[in-house]
């Protein structure tokens, strides 16, 4: 450790500390001007020094500025003084629930010279830090029947802790080693030494202050009255803290440095190596939380084992890709999940958290939000989503009256078949060819199918709650209609109709099925942080229409592998639902899909289907 670089960081980070501290002082000395030049009038008055009609009147003038200016100056200080600041949504890991994680980070404090973390708490996420919780709310006593700390779970009874609380991303521990681990923590830890000194801590503190007291201006179901007081306090805290913003990151920006410097000496070389694995974990813990649990979070369905499940998707990936093959490796030495007394549990613990974080998930177990163990994921969330979205396109369907295919070998000819699907989204059936004369257009649109025309309507008259139609898509079916061209509707007009109705669909269902951010008895001052704007992070943007129908499609082609081929629903930890064909996953279809969809060429996919031994004719179960 260089003791030089040290000492240059913290002098800065203290330097800086100063610097938002004097924007205090300077604050309380324009709030005492006021009062301080009425305390003079008033004196020279006394004295016989300043009399005169003026020099009441401006001792009048002056005093009652003052006092209401002290009265403003004191409602603002002590809504900066009170105010709740943000806290970020953890697990809270008790000592007697990991005791070695705890003597690991103690020896690492002893090793770095500085004060051991008071706490150790786990974040769904891949990331690490320092979190000050000395502020007297985020100490609540403790609810029985809540085991994280959105409920105050875990909290002591100490108001004040002596140090700040360590929040570890919660891949790390089931991904890293025990030796990766306490090489990417020790800069962490080391941030405790700087944030001890009294003028960082106190900078820190008002800062954190006036962000609360921004935040107090927008909340929501107040008075009028005290929405307007409430909103003059924060637009002072709100100016305040810009003057002090860049001193509050350069004061950070040193206490990093130094922290950085500490924690040169301990384990260097391996801190390289880990930070290796900081990069990958990230990239799997994302990849396992869009293209694997966000399809079970859309089912009502949580899965309860996410970081084991990052370790597995990692496992994959290092099987795939030759750059990775070393770090299959490391699997042999002991992982960092080791250091608590019941892993299963915590984990538990983060995959609900981070279904609320990036989901908006209910905060408890019920009928429609249950767990579900990843040996149960393929039949619990594949095979149910991909029925429910082929019942959901075949409702959809039926509302356009789009017909059966009459080439079903069905008993009953209204089934579900793939053939339908194929045969509505074709070109083949929608497009006729053009007419020797182009200007006889009547002819030919009364030689259209009777569904063509109208099947730009049914989405608006499924009911008045149905969302309205995107402009693009409205003024694309309107053309196809009265466009006077001679052409019948295209398969584009087709398809963006289906991918509109089925858009609609969804919104009603998610409307009428959409979960409680928070359990009945859950009250503001219950949780260290606000969850009334679940999700917090959310993980993708709304998927268009045309995703939607992209999906709907691969689901009923699954549907039919599943029912006439004897194809199995598997997961894959990289991607996701995946089709077992023969024991193999079929990576080919989605090319197919997309080339029906958006070209409306069945050729490609009926192929494969062939191939696959997969017969569109025969009907298939729905839920």
């Amino acid at each position: 450790m260089t003791g030089i670089g040290v000492e240059a960081g913290a002098q800065a980070a203290r330097s800086r500390a100063l610097a938002v501290l004097r924007i205090r002082s300077r604050a309380l000395a324009v709030a005492l001007l006021p009062a301080a030049v009425a305390v003079v009038l008033l004196a020279g008055g006394s004295t016989g020094h300043l009399v005169g009609g003026v020099w009441d009147a401006a001792r009048l003038v002056m005093s009652v500025l003052g006092v209401l200016v002290l009265l403003a100056a004191g409602v603002i200080a002590l809504v900066v003084a009170r105010a709740r600041p943000a806290v970020s949504p953890t697990v809270a890991i008790a000592e007697e629930a990991a005791p070695d994680l705890y003597r690991m980070v103690r020896d690492l404090a002893d090793r770095l010279d500085v004060p051991a973390p008071s706490a150790i708490a786990l974040t769904p996420d891949c990331d690490s830090w320092l979190e000050d919780r000395t502020h007297p709310a985020h100490g609540p006593p403790p609810q029985e029947g809540r085991d994280d700390e959105i409920a105050g779970a875990g909290g002591s009874h100490r108001r004040v802790p002596a140090a700040p609380v360590l929040v570890i991303g919660s891949p790390f521990l089931w991904w890293m080693r025990v030796g990766e681990l306490r090489a990417v923590l020790a800069p962490v830890v080391a941030g405790t030494g700087p944030s001890a000194h009294p003028d960082i801590a106190a900078a820190r503190r008002f800062v954190r202050g006036l962000d609360a007291a921004v935040a107090v201006g927008s909340t929501p179901g107040r008075c009028p009255l005290t929405r307007v007081l409430c909103a003059g306090v924060a637009s002072v805290a709100r100016l305040m803290l810009r003057g002090c913003r860049e001193h509050a990151a350069l004061m950070e920006r040193g206490v990093a440095a130094a922290a950085a410097e500490r924690a040169q000496a301990v384990d260097y070389g391996l801190r390289i190596v880990a930070q290796e694995q900081v990069g990958l974990a990230y990239a799997g813990w994302d990849r396992l939380l869009t293209r694997v649990a966000l399809p079970a979070w859309r089912m009502g369905r949580w899965p309860s084992r996410l970081d084991a499940g990052v370790v597995a998707a990692l496992t994959e990936l290092s099987r795939r890709d030759r750059l990775a093959e070393g770090f299959a490796s490391r699997l042999g030495e002991r992982p960092a999940c080791d250091l608590l007394e019941e892993p299963g549990t915590i984990d538990e613990a983060a995959s609900l958290l981070a279904a609320r974080l990036f989901h908006g998930g209910p905060a408890e177990n019920g009928p429609d939000w249950a767990p579900v163990d990843w040996q149960e994921y393929p039949e619990e969330v594949v095979d149910r989503k991909w029925r429910l979205d082929a019942a959901r396109l075949h409702r959809v369907l039926d509302a356009q009256g789009v017909t059966h295919t009459p080439s079903t070998t069905a008993p009953d000819s209204h089934a579900p078949t793939l053939a339908r699907v194929l045969t509505h989204l074709s070109a083949s059936h929608h497009t006729a060819p053009e007419p020797p004369s182009t200007h006889q257009a009547g002819p030919v649109l009364d030689a259209s199918p009777p569904a063509a025309a109208p099947s730009n309507t049914p989405a608006a008259a499924d009911g008045e709650t149905l969302p309205q139609e995107p402009p693009a898509l409205a003024s694309a079916s309107d053309e196809s209609v009265t466009a006077g061209t001679g052409r019948h509707t295209t398969v584009e007009g087709e398809a963006e109709t289906l991918a509109a109705a089925l858009t609609a669909e969804l919104a009603r269902e998610e409307a009428t099925t959409s979960h409680p951010r928070s359990t009945p008895e859950t009250t503001p001052d219950a949780t260290l942080w606000d969850d009334t704007a679940l999700p917090l992070f959310p993980l993708q943007p709304p998927r268009t229409a045309r995703e939607l129908l992209t999906d709907h499609v691969t689901a009923m082609v699954c549907c039919a592998a599943i029912d006439t081929a004897g194809a199995t629903p598997g997961l894959d930890w990289l991607d996701g639902p995946s089709l077992l064909i023969n024991g193999e996953r079929a990576a080919d279809l989605t090319p197919r899909v997309l080339s029906l969809v958006e070209d409306g060429d069945p050729a490609p996919l009926r192929a494969w289907l062939v191939k696959s031994g997969i017969r569109p004719e025969k009907p298939v179960r729905l839920v």
